[in-house]
């Protein structure tokens, strides 16, 4: 099996400079890399992940923080962290992190601080100051994906600004009869996203002198079967159906267009929808949504973070824009055409 004097030899470089050139670490030429690389390439030699952890004290192994695994948002998250570390050379390892303090106090005590990973990203994960600082204790930088951590330079959307935004698309149709579908007691924790979109809708809804129907809010827990239920009652109250209505997810927006039909509304003509995310399916259903490109935060993060390991610079906040995508789900209301 060829080793490292072999590439070197190879390539006509020293030893130092094959290191260099294939841990990603100091300062190699262009022409040089390219040696290094296409004799390492014909030797068929792999750097020895084990070996390289012990000669610089890292395991080149990023643990990521999630609060659950099965919501579309955190898979493209994940998605885009994992591609992205990938191509830089890196392991993911993924941990669930739930308010539950044993399970907490396990993740960080025997998994974190026991030098398995070189640093952490958090997404929408809201740690606690002790545990931000055991991890700046061991040198293990940190990024977070989601709401504000103390002394964490976090990658975040404007969730009041993505609900404003939605809201006064529909009011801007004509709209003055508009729902919202957010998020309940089980979702609305770390950072407490659910609740900064009900703000952004009821802002936009007070800019334009709108009074807020409390009547015709809701919540869910952002999955499409509860939201296809509680849009179900909203939609059926005899009273009268809103003509509009914003929902704090597509997963949710979606079921209510499927409560619409199933309740012989016509969607836009009986029922505006709009959405938050650009979920994979949203085209599909031609809905207007708030599009926050979930791969992307997921891949500037391990950008930040890699910059922050790497020494080259301190990583920053960011704030990752979101747009308004109009399609067919929207339009204005039948009394006002």
């Amino acid at each position: 099996m060829a080793g490292i004097k072999d590439v070197a030899q190879a390539a006509g470089v020293s030893v130092a400079t094959v290191s260099r050139a294939l841990s990603g670490r100091g300062s190699v030429s262009a022409s040089a890399q390219e040696a290094v690389q296409h004799a390492a390439a014909e030797l068929g030699y792999v750097v020895s992940s084990s070996a390289s952890g012990l000669a610089s004290g890292r395991t080149r192994n990023v643990g990521v923080l999630v609060p659950v695994i099965n919501h579309w948002f955190y898979a493209c998250v994940l998605e885009g962290i994992s591609r992205r570390l990938m191509d830089e050379g890196y392991d993911t390892t993924l941990y669930q992190l739930t308010k539950d303090r044993g399970q907490r106090e396990k993740v960080f005590s025997d998994f974190l601080l026991r030098q398995r990973v070189d640093a952490v990203i958090a997404v929408n994960v809201e740690l606690n100051s002790e545990e931000v600082q055991a991890l700046h204790a061991l040198n293990k930088p940190l990024v977070g994906v989601g709401g504000p951590l103390p002394g964490v330079p976090t990658l975040h959307v404007d969730d009041e600004g993505i609900s404003s935004l939605a809201t006064k698309h529909l009011i801007s149709l004509g709209h003055r009869r508009i729902g919202f579908i957010g998020g309940n007691e089980e979702t609305d924790v770390d950072f407490r996203i659910p609740s900064h979109r009900r703000t952004g809708y009821e802002k936009a809804l007070h800019d334009a002198g709108i009074e807020v129907d409390n009547k015709l809010c809701m919540g869910a827990n952002f999955t499409m079967p509860q939201a296809y239920e509680v849009a179900k009652q909203l939609l059926g109250n005899p009273a009268g159906h809103p003509t509009a209505l914003l929902a704090a997810s597509d997963e949710m927006a979606i079921g209510a267009i499927l409560a619409a039909r199933d309740l012989g509304l016509i969607v836009p003509r009986d029922l505006s929808v709009v959405g938050v995310d650009n979920h994979d399916l949203s085209e599909m259903f031609g809905l207007t949504t708030i599009e926050q490109r979930p791969h992307e935060q997921g891949e500037l993060a391990v950008a930040m973070l890699l910059r922050a390991i790497r020494g080259e610079e301190p990583a920053h906040a960011h704030k990752v824009d979101h747009r308004l995508l109009v399609r067919s789900s929207t339009s204005r209301p039948i009394d006002e055409t």
